[in-house]
């Protein structure tokens, strides 16, 4: 890929026949139940980590510090041991991200999202049981591990699976469950809490549910048809594609991956391999990625809703509103994405969204710094302006960072270094995540409203980023991608080879 004659990206898409299959959008929407395991888990730590009695059996110490602390304060929650019992998750989900690539690439996608699975049932299992903060961060840890093999293999699904003119769409499943698990963890959790003393354990035990799914799903999944011919079965892969695209004339598309699988199998080395300045422009696009995603600094809008919902006087249910009426913007705001991103391109998204998540993070920051303080509570017109503002930062972010974030690293590895590309995308994601989760209490006791203001300017670094250096990957065939780079001002001049030059 990285040499030979040049070939119109356009004229090879053009070659590729099919359509969408119900096959397709059957394994599609199964395999993206994975994204629910993600989802359950961020939405559910929250509130099981503000639950009395968790708090009481697990972190005594947090626990005496809440009931002496004013329900507005930032800093009631800042203990590090806390922090750890979610961000332990993240770091055995990087760790297992990058193990997992070479099962994947062996072995299959459908192996990594079975073994997922398998994992996260074990954590859920281990967490609902716990009887001490061990056992608690044991159950994490296979939590972790499960995220680590699933969000490697899911992203990677999808976009093989998927026809190269909705590839965007059908890819954002996987943000469609994430965000779908984040509003059922909510539900749940306002309905545990009421029952006393183990609510939480029911919380945690429910994660069961979207891993078994993903367990059972994984094992009636075909794989993908790239994975096939990648280990050697070719005339098995040609088949399932003549399924999933629903027609016989499928020459060019099975040409360009059987071409792919010959020069990934003559890689040994993947993750040696995508170092090699060829691939320079995936390398940095696996980073940059998952760590703008994470600096949009959504955590801090959604850490704000609660305290911002109490002050529009309601009261004890604040919790409940405000998760349902963010979680539902978040998981509702997806599906604009994909209505638009086959149409519109991934660019017009990440931009847009990026000018308004930066303007909404201003705003905010401006009125919580002039209108809302320790003895000073919002009036109830600055509340309603703040929380529409809240709602329009996660629309913004729901359909561009959040599903993108993870949609455009799927699809821009060629196929000898795509597992490996996808690992280190998942690896950065969640060392970031890690980072957040355990510095975030410290971060908002310290920074208070001006955690906005610094969001704001990563926000503002991740769209010149993406204005300059990021590539439009609609309509582009899966495995024509290296020639997209080849036409960018600037990749051109850093991924091209002597011998491409020639």
């Amino acid at each position: 890929m990285a040499g030979g004659s040049f070939i119109s990206t356009k004229e090879r898409a053009e070659e590729y026949k099919g359509r969408v299959t119900p096959y397709v959008i059957i394994a599609c929407i199964v395999a993206a139940t994975g994204g629910a395991l993600f989802g359950y888990d961020i939405g559910i730590s929250g509130g099981v980590t503000s639950m009395n009695e968790f708090l009481e059996k697990f972190f005594p110490s947090v626990y005496r510090q809440k009931l002496h602390a004013h329900e507005n304060n930032y800093c009631k929650y800042d203990n590090q041991v806390l922090a750890a019992f979610t961000s332990s998750l993240y770091i055995a989900g990087l760790v297992a991200s990058l193990v997992a690539s070479p099962v994947t690439r062996k072995y299959g996608r459908r192996a990594s999202i079975i073994g997922g699975g398998i994992s996260f049932l074990i954590g859920a299992a281990l967490n609902a049981s716990a009887v001490n903060l061990t056992m608690l961060i044991l159950g994490r840890v296979m939590l972790g591990i499960g995220i680590g093999f699933g969000n490697q293999a899911i992203p990677l699904y999808l976009s093989e699976m998927a026809p190269t003119h909705l590839r965007g769409g059908l890819n954002m499943m996987f943000q469609v469950a994430t965000t779908s698990g984040i509003f059922t963890a909510n539900m749940v959790n306002y309905g545990t809490q009421q029952i006393k003393p183990w609510g939480w354990r029911l919380s945690l035990g429910l994660a069961a549910v979207p891993a078994l799914l993903m367990t059972v799903g994984g094992i009636f999944l075909p794989d993908t048809p790239n994975s096939l011919i990648e280990r050697g079965l070719t005339e098995k892969g040609r088949k399932l594609l003549e399924r999933i695209r629903g027609t016989n004339e499928v020459d060019a598309e099975f040409q360009d991956m059987v071409d792919a699988s010959e020069l990934a199998n003559s890689i040994k080395h993947p993750f040696r391999n995508i170092l090699e300045r060829r691939y320079r422009a995936e390398l940095v696009m696996a980073i940059c990625m998952p760590t703008f995603q994470i600096l949009t600094g959504i955590n801090s809008i959604l850490f704000y809703a609660p305290v911002l919902f109490q002050s529009m006087g309601f009261g004890g249910d604040a919790s409940l509103i405000s998760s349902a009426v963010t979680g539902g913007v978040l998981a509702s705001s997806t599906f604009i994405s994909i209505a638009t991103v086959d149409r519109l391109g991934r660019r017009v998204l990440l931009i847009s969204g990026g000018i308004q998540m930066i303007t909404c993070q201003i705003i905010v920051a401006f009125i919580l710094g002039t209108k809302f303080g320790p003895n000073q509570e919002l009036s109830k017109s600055f509340s309603i302006l703040v929380v529409v503002v809240i709602c329009l930062f996660v629309v913004a972010f729901g359909w561009s960072w959040g599903p993108l974030g993870w949609t455009v690293p799927s699809e821009i590895f060629p196929l000898e270094i795509r597992s490996a590309g996808q690992s280190i995308t998942v690896a950065v994601n969640l060392f970031f995540t890690f980072i957040i989760a355990q510095a975030f209490l410290a971060l908002l006791c310290s920074f208070k409203f001006g955690i906005f203001i610094f969001f704001a300017g990563w926000i503002t670094i991740m769209t010149i980023f993406v204005y300059f250096f990021l590539p439009e990957t609609k309509g582009i065939p899966i495995e024509e991608m290296s020639y997209m780079w080849r036409k960018h001002w600037f990749w051109k001049r850093i991924c091209l080879t002597t011998d491409d030059r020639v």
